[in-house]
């Protein structure tokens, strides 16, 4: 199996670091081929710029999407981008590794999202979510926060962890047709003890040793949606992100269920 990491975290130091070395340590260990896109290290642009199109003849205005399009069709993608494209299609497993800055990933990785999973290489007009491109891959973020795992639950100030990352693991995994795992979370890294953190690697290596028995996150099927792309009268919202009034449901029960998952 071929696996993926992304990690984005400018100190070689950090926590996320260690989390990356074990990545590579046991996944290695399992026969894996592991390969790591340091965005730092390697001085990755976050900005889907005009200047990587410039060639395409698109006229004046801008379409990023549709110079996407054009320039995958065409093999006019630059070169940076192709090479990361070439480590995804290459990959079975696809781990983003950061910390959480402003209830989202940093600025490089959503940088390296715009870029590299581009309209052409990673969707297009019918090949999304359960149609995806990327269908029989998995997906895995691994991440850290700044504050305890008590402000992240459905009734915590800073809401619960599964929807603070909805954007991606929904707008930007399942989107594209990855199966999605269930992340993992160290919970403010930078304040507990050196054991605490000893921990959390030993808690990090026995989930990769169990990616095969984790239970993916559940996402409604295409069938469970009406033509608007709503889900259908009758069908209760199961993500635990999403209500469904048709049903019945609100946005309280929808809540309460989630709290209960």
């Amino acid at each position: 199996m071929n696996v993926l990491i992304v990690h984005a975290h400018p100190e070689p130091r950090s926590f996320n670091a260690a989390l990356t070395k074990t990545a590579v340590e046991t996944l290695s260990s399992r026969g894996y081929h592991v390969e790591v896109s340091d965005l730092y290290a390697m001085g990755w642009s976050p900005a889907l710029s005009p200047d990587e199109f410039a060639d395409l003849g698109e006229g004046d205005y801008f379409n990023p999407a549709k110079a996407q399009e054009i320039a995958y069709a065409s093999e006019r993608v630059c070169g940076d981008v192709v090479r990361e494209q070439a480590k995804v299609r290459d990959a079975d497993l696809l781990i983003f590794q950061f910390p959480i800055w402003w209830f989202s990933m940093p600025a490089i990785l959503k940088g390296w999202v715009d870029r590299v999973l581009s309209r052409g290489f990673a969707y297009a007009s019918g090949r999304k979510y359960d149609k995806g491109m990327f269908r029989g891959k998995r997906a895995l973020l691994s991440l850290t926060t700044g504050t305890a795992s008590s402000l992240y639950q459905p009734n915590g100030i800073d809401g619960d962890l599964n929807h603070i990352l909805w954007p991606i693991h929904n707008g930007v995994l399942a989107y594209t047709g990855f199966t999605v795992l269930p992340p993992f979370a160290a919970w403010m890294p930078a304040q507990v003890s050196a054991e605490q953190r000893e921990d959390y690697l030993s808690a990090y290596k026995q989930h990769l040793d169990g990616l095969d028995e984790l239970t993916p996150l559940f996402f409604h099927p295409r069938e469970d949606y009406d033509d608007n792309q709503q889900l259908k009268p009758g069908v209760v919202a199961q993500s635990g992100v999403q209500w469904n009034p048709s049903a019945g449901q609100s946005f309280a029960q929808s809540a309460e269920s989630n709290k209960r998952r």
